[in-house]
């Protein structure tokens, strides 16, 4: 299948754990010109697989036929590639998360401003059309305003040697937290505990909380007997769950019209049954590729760009210095 910009042309540097399937979707969508690895062997086997040469990073930045890169490499090679990219007039895909720091997160978005090009980060659970379903129901009302939400994303593994458990999986769950209430948090806390590498949390909570008393907190760990991708939202009239580890489609997305009923002897919950929601049969990374390819031929801001990105890495860093509101960082 290709989409209305194919004759886009992106090269993937990175093409290991993550970056094989980025490289696999913008092929099938008709957009890729090559790949750029440090390991041969790698590269080769991805270049072959997907019928594209082996380039350098150099070659790829040279050739004015590439207009964009897709970057998957670890996080903080994130920021030096994505300036070499943006000095060179490409369009820019960076994996999550954005960047390390907040200096080199506004260094990256800085640059793609200054070069007139596109910034998106890869917050993939955005485009899963489960989510997408979900935000426009909330958006729309049909809960009622937003009282509190969670996210957990459980499992048992992979072990990571490099980041912990808020950085590696944290990123995904704010940024859908964030787009809910539409709003910075007012207090971000947060603490995990290393069981496995020394130094890396195995499991994290993040507690965040909002303007009227609201709250949200993201439940992150691999050392966890099973796997739980779930986010509740619950609303003054009803609740919602997202849960992306659910077998069936059809519990994927559910609403419940549960509410309160005040009485002389006090509230009462009046339980209602779980309706199952509708969403489009999409694959969530195609969706997002799809979506990178279309911003860069229309110039429209992608979902998921600098600025998103930006207010997440400062998220993920104000969990770990538990502070309040600052100036704004946009």
């Amino acid at each position: 299948m290709t989409t209305p910009s194919a004759a886009l042309k992106v090269a993937q540097i990175g093409a290991g754990y993550w970056g094989k399937n980025l490289a696999r979707n913008f092929a099938e969508l008709g957009a890729l010109a090559a790949v750029v690895d440090d390991h041969p062997e790698t590269a080769a086997r991805e270049a072959e697989k997907n019928r594209v040469p082996v380039r350098t990073l150099g070659e790829v930045l040279a050739d004015p036929t590439i207009a964009a890169v897709s970057i998957a490499a670890p996080a903080e090679a994130h920021a030096a590639l994505a300036l070499k990219a943006f000095a060179a007039g490409k369009h820019v895909f960076v994996e999550k998360p954005l960047a390390l720091t907040l200096d080199d997160s506004r260094a990256m978005c800085d640059s793609a401003d200054k070069a007139g090009r596109l910034l998106m980060v890869g917050h993939l659970l955005q485009y899963h059309p489960a989510f997408v379903t979900l935000l426009d129901l909330v958006r729309r009302g049909e809960i009622g305003g937003l009282r509190y939400a969670y996210s957990h994303r459980l499992s048992l593994g992979k072990l990571r040697t490099e980041e912990n458990a808020l950085w590696s999986f944290a990123p995904h769950d704010l940024s859908m937290l964030l787009a809910l209430f539409d709003e910075r948090p007012a207090t971000v806390t947060g603490g995990g505990s290393a069981w496995v590498t020394r130094g890396l949390e195995d499991e994290y909570r993040l507690d965040m909380t909002f303007a009227g008393g609201r709250r949200a907190h993201v439940f992150a760990a691999w050392l966890h007997p099973f796997k739980e991708h779930r986010l509740v939202v619950v609303g003054e009239t009803g609740m919602a769950v997202f849960e992306d580890s659910a077998a069936k489609p059809e519990d994927k997305l559910r609403l419940y019209r549960h509410r309160v009923d005040y009485k002389p002897g006090g509230p009462e919950a009046i339980k209602a049954e779980a309706e199952p929601v509708a969403f489009p049969p999409d694959e969530p990374l195609k969706a997002e590729c799809r979506h990178f390819l279309e911003c860069c031929a229309s110039g429209k801001s992608p979902r998921t760009d600098g600025a998103e990105a930006l207010r997440v890495v400062e998220t993920l860093l104000r969990a770990e210095a538990h502070t309040s509101l600052p100036a704004n960082i946009d």
